[in-house]
């Protein structure tokens, strides 16, 4: 079978958005699974694709929520 191709993503955060993303990554894992940081990318990239499908977020606000934390 062959290999899944994958795609590489280039973002720039910020350092309280590399907090968070470890603080997550550091409650999901236990001594039997270590999370990784792009694994917490790829996690809530996919729960937040469900929710919006699903219509159970709210557009606006999500996009308003993302520019308050550009401003920053």
């Amino acid at each position: 079978m062959p290999k899944k191709e994958k795609k590489r993503l280039q973002v720039v955060i910020s350092e309280e958005q590399d907090a968070l993303l470890t603080e997550t990554a550091y409650e999901l894992s236990s001594r039997e699974r270590i999370f990784s940081k792009s694994e917490v990318v790829r996690l809530a990239i996919h729960n937040l694709a469900k929710e919006i499908k699903a219509g159970h977020t709210n557009l606006e606000e999500l996009a308003a929520s993302l520019a308050g934390d550009e401003d920053e």
